[in-house]
């Protein structure tokens, strides 16, 4: 299907932005990939406050994905690959749609939105790591010209993960 994309707003989250993004990652299904339970507030408060750091010191993070009435419907973005384990030392873009907003082409857009950015802020390349099951975020990945690279278990939930790669230079 090649239906036009939803134009997307991109904006550095605000510490009110975590109350947003706890409330539309409090779902089973978005969390599915990601252990399957909801974060407390305090984790995104600390993720809303870390991803204005990385804004002001690189010129990109996670931003706030806003709908066609400025509400937030989740993030997408780039920030430096934060676990101990994976691709350490690598630029990760990544996306978190609410459920009530999938299967619009929100991610798509906002992510190409994203790689845009952080081409433009230097950026030589960019990963993503993704559960081989995660279906929707791999024909992200894909439609985006990532390829797969490696594999890594993903250590808390014992599970394999696909990093993917895509070259900006």
């Amino acid at each position: 299907m090649n239906r036009p994309l939803p134009a997307v707003r991109l904006r550095v989250p605000t510490h009110e932005d975590a109350f947003a993004w706890h409330r539309a990652f409090d779902d089973p299904e978005v969390m599915e990939f990601f252990g399957g339970t909801s974060a407390t507030l305090s984790v995104y408060e600390e993720l809303t406050a870390r991803q204005r750091r990385h804004d002001a010191e690189r010129g990109f993070c996670l931003w706030s994905l806003l709908g066609a009435d400025d509400e937030v419907i989740g993030f997408t973005g780039a920030q430096p690959w934060p676990r101990e384990w994976g691709p350490k030392g690598e630029i990760e873009i990544g996306w978190r749609i609410g459920r009530a907003h999938w299967g619009k082409g929100y991610a798509l857009a906002a992510a190409r939105e994203t790689l845009d950015r952080v081409r433009a802020a230097g950026v030589p390349e960019v990963v993503a790591v993704i559960r081989p099951d995660n279906e929707r975020s791999v024909a992200v990945a894909r439609r985006l010209g990532m390829e797969p690279a490696e594999t890594y278990t993903y250590p808390r939930l014992g599970v394999p993960t696909l990093c993917y790669r895509l070259v900006l230079t």
